[in-house]
């Protein structure tokens, strides 16, 4: 796989969705919206839900006019904000399923602008920009070895980087299956 073609994984090919749907359902896979753990997808899992996700961060920065003190371009990288907008993701889903109560899109919206006040001061926290980025600062407590300092760096394809980070938390989340699977495998011989 090249950082150039779209995103394929085992049973399902990833292209790019069209600008007005935000959510598209994939094949075989369950439509009901559901909390996602990020800490314990599988990797087919996380290759679909990265994806999901991704399409529907990047239909609300453009439906609101978000900027980047809000979602930056690497909010992929930055757990804090995974699963704040992993929250907020699922809550859309949930507020306008057809089945919902004809008041959920408000509260929704209410919900919306206490999400973004935390999202700002996420962003601020974590110090990634419009062109730049920098992991998340830890603070060790006593007794910890010390946190080593981190650097910024430039962003210069936000999609290529995206399309990296998805490939390379799918391939740790392999490892560890496979690293499961043999050992499961010599256990039972």
């Amino acid at each position: 796989m090249t950082l150039d073609e779209p995103l394929r994984f085992p049973g399902y090919q990833f292209d790019p969705p069209p600008p007005d749907a935000p959510d598209a359902a994939a094949d075989g896979l369950p439509s009901v919206p559901r909390p996602v753990n990020w800490n314990l997808l599988t990797s087919d899992q996380a290759a679909f839900e990265w994806v999901e996700l991704d399409r529907w961060v990047n239909w609300l920065r453009r439906t609101y006019g978000l900027g980047p003190s809000i979602i930056p371009p690497l909010w992929h990288r930055h757990p804090e904000l995974v699963w704040e907008l992993s929250a907020l993701h699922l809550h859309w889903l949930c507020a306008y399923d057809e089945q919902q109560n004809g008041s959920a899109p408000l509260g929704w919206h209410r919900d919306f602008a206490e999400t973004r006040e935390r999202l700002h001061d996420w962003v601020a926290a974590c110090g990634s920009r419009l062109d730049r980025d920098r992991a998340t600062r830890q603070t060790s407590w006593p007794g910890e070895d010390p946190v080593p300092t981190i650097a910024e760096a430039p962003i210069h394809d936000r999609s290529a980087d995206f399309r990296s980070f998805v490939v390379e938390d799918v391939a740790r989340r392999r490892a560890v299956e496979d690293t499961f699977i043999a050992a499961d495998a010599s256990r039972s011989e």
